[in-house]
């Protein structure tokens, strides 16, 4: 499963991506807008949004992108790793024994 995840902690990006990666999934993660964000975002199967860390006008650009390119979203006010987690469970990624 791809997923982008919008918001959260610059530090705890890479944290981010270990979790997904223990659940079997690709991950990007944008912290801030940048420029070319819509055409960064693609077409990921999950979008997570951690609002309580991010802009209304990057959540707005996410939530329109994902309208458009029918992608799911989920939305949690924490930027923890056990939202973060709960999240990806909850959509059907179980961990991966490795």
């Amino acid at each position: 499963m791809s997923v982008v995840i919008i918001g959260g902690h610059e530090r705890m990006v890479r944290q981010y991506e270990e979790i997904c990666e223990k659940h079997g999934c690709n991950a990007k993660v944008f912290v801030k807008e940048r420029s070319g964000f819509k055409k960064n975002l693609g077409t990921p199967d999950l979008m997570i949004l951690l609002t309580n860390t991010v802009s209304h006008k990057m959540v707005k650009s996410a939530v329109n992108e994902a309208k458009r390119n029918k992608i799911q979203i989920a939305r949690a006010h924490s930027s923890s790793a056990s939202a973060l987690t709960n999240i990806l469970q909850q959509h059907g990624a179980e961990p991966v024994s490795m």
